[in-house]
């Protein structure tokens, strides 16, 4: 259940109610693709206030298996979050990984990136995948293309995307789950697809609705516009979510837009590079500059690390690849992600949502984030390693 709370133009205060709790929005979720946020526990997430986490339908459907997690008492048990959880539906793999896959109007055959092993990813297994693991918010399987995309390969992905939103509902609609199903609008980067798209996809009549396909290379002004368009075409009683969107002044453009949900791998993916984003913009801990700096990484800040420890300490930790690091910097990225959402809440609640975003953009340095954003999503791209080894996902 969705209640809309408040209103300050566009920007909206609300609550959704899972079974594992409230969730208030405009929120950010920390991505945890694997049944786990990289480097933090869920105790640690607590601190960080976070009410909700999302995990991957795809990642967890060929390690460790859907049939295993729900054998063990399902997603919750299993990584030891009582918040909620939200799933998405391996649509993006099918663009991430278009190496290792095969698209029919069927679904979707593809050789794991773990074994090589075989798979075949049907609208009707996402759904039966997604039950299995007891998210709160599932979502249908959906074609999410690259940018640019022409007209005509558009057009035949949207037609796809929405033929499998409708068996997806049929399926959902035979488990007779209380999971949330949120439908997904595509239609790239061209208005009147994105227009078409998000009409047929209200028809299907779904529990909420998430913008899918941005942050893929569009450039920032499509991203707003196209985010402006589609929210205005959503229902005002059902929540809105922004697939794999962003960076921190993004988050605060798309509320100011309309929208209430958010994921993305930057706070920690980012963390793991030594970049820490604070209410000035965003720093690099291993830069020499701080070798010798007593402050916090952010003042302002309540997390631990930023309670405990100086930016030398980390800068230490960082450079000699020290595990701590990466788990300290990812706290504070997340807990600075979840603060900008709660203080959103608050200013939208006051009617003075304009004047923090005003604050906002005259603090935050834009160009000081040198990384762009959640390009691609970056859920799962073969090849990208990290300062811990292995792929970097979602």
């Amino acid at each position: 259940m969705f209640e809309l709370l408040a209103r300050d133009g566009r920007a909206r205060r609300g609550r959704l109610t899972t079974a594992h709790g409230a969730v208030d929005t405009p929120a950010f979720m920390p991505v945890g693709t694997r049944a786990t946020v990289r480097s933090l526990t869920p105790d640690d997430l607590h601190e960080a206030g976070a009410q909700i986490v999302l995990a991957n339908t795809y990642h967890l459907l060929v390690r460790p298996g859907h049939e295993l997690i729900r054998d063990l008492g399902g997603l919750h048990r299993f990584m030891g979050w009582d918040g909620a959880i939200l799933t998405d539906s391996g649509g993006f793999q099918v663009w991430s990984l278009s190496k290792l896959r095969k698209i029919t109007a069927e679904g979707v055959e593809f050789r794991s990136p773990v074994d090589g092993s075989t798979h075949f990813l049907s609208p009707e297994l996402a759904i039966e995948v997604q039950q299995a693991l007891g998210a709160d918010i599932i979502h249908p399987l959906d074609e999410c293309l690259a940018y640019p995309a022409t007209r005509e390969a558009t057009e035949r992905s949207l037609e796809l995307t929405l033929s499998w939103a409708r068996r997806c509902r049929r399926a959902h609609a035979r488990g007779a789950t209380a999971q949330a199903l949120f439908g997904i609008v595509q239609g790239g980067t061209y208005p009147d697809l994105r227009a078409r798209a998000a009409r047929a996809t209200v028809a299907l009549g779904f529990d909420g609705y998430a913008i899918g396909g941005m942050a893929v290379g569009e450039p920032k002004e499509a991203l707003h516009d196209l985010t402006e368009l589609v929210a205005g075409l959503l229902p005002e009683e059902k929540p809105r979510y922004l697939m794999g969107v962003g960076k921190p002044d993004d988050l605060v453009e798309a509320v100011a837009r309309g929208v209430d949900m958010f994921d993305c791998v930057l706070p920690t993916r980012n963390a793991r590079n030594g970049q820490c984003f604070t209410g000035d913009g965003a720093l690099t801990i291993k830069q020499a500059r701080y070798a010798r700096d007593p402050a916090p990484i952010d003042a302002e800040c309540a997390c631990y690390a930023c309670r405990r420890f100086s930016r030398a300490y980390l800068r230490h930790l960082f450079m000699a690849d020290e595990l701590l690091a990466y788990r300290l910097l990812s706290l504070h990225n997340v807990t600075f992600f979840v603060r900008v959402m709660r203080e959103m809440r608050e200013a939208i609640a006051r009617s003075a949502f304009s004047a923090f975003r005003t604050r906002f953009f005259t603090r935050y340095a834009v160009s000081s984030v040198d990384v762009s954003g959640c390009l691609a999503r970056q859920r799962s791209q073969p090849g990208l390693t990290t300062p811990t080894g292995g792929p970097e996902l979602r």
